[in-house]
């Protein structure tokens, strides 16, 4: 019955999409730096950490900055964050602006999540809600569970240059899937007026 819901489809893709990008930046960071750029091991550890301390601290931020603007808002400063920290990775421009990249990357993933599961309640009803986000937990492990070893297997047959175009991929339909999210939501809050 949830699955019927309009919108239930594209935040579910989205948060699939989301949590794949989260993990496979996360995990496929330091061989980028290593097989790409010829970092060392050691060196590349320590950088793709920033991607996690780009989260932590965008978290952290978020918190305040979520007390001016709401939901829908903050999701999309996240996904241009994102997509600026993409492009910086993609950039012939030396590895502290590939570094930049990675916190730029961390820092925009860090008030999609929070904001998606804060918007469930009025984006489908408080009746539901819990269930969604249930099931929105679920697709996001799916992500989790299947996108990273997924990038493995392509790297490995096209190369890990691919990183940050995979990256981009999934983060332009996790867009897509949101704004789509978006303009359901903004139709039903049109009819509301209209069927009383």
């Amino acid at each position: 019955q949830l699955i019927k819901m309009p919108g239930v489809k594209e935040v579910l893709i989205a948060f699939f999409c989301y949590c794949a990008v989260e993990q496979t930046a996360g995990l496929w960071g330091a061989s980028y730096m290593v097989m790409n750029r010829g970092m060392s091991d050691e060196i590349a550890a320590k950088w793709s950490a920033l991607f996690y301390l780009g989260i932590t601290v965008g978290r952290f931020i978020c918190g305040f900055i979520s007390m001016k603007l709401d939901d829908k808002t903050m999701i999309r400063l996240g996904q241009r964050i994102i997509v600026g920290g993409i492009i910086l990775l993609m950039l012939p421009l030396g590895n502290l602006v590939m570094c930049l990249g990675f916190i730029m990357i961390g820092l925009g993933c860090a008030p999609i999540y929070p904001s998606i599961i804060h918007s469930t309640p009025s984006n489908f009803g408080a009746g539901v809600s819990q269930a969604m986000i249930g099931m929105q937990m679920a697709c996001a492990y799916v992500g989790i569970t299947l996108m990273p070893p997924l990038f493995g297997a392509l790297a490995e047959w096209v190369g890990i240059g691919l990183y940050p175009l995979y990256l981009l991929l999934i983060t332009i339909f996790m867009i897509l899937m949101l704004e789509k999210l978006n303009g359901i939501i903004k139709r039903k809050q049109e009819e509301k007026p209209q069927q009383l």
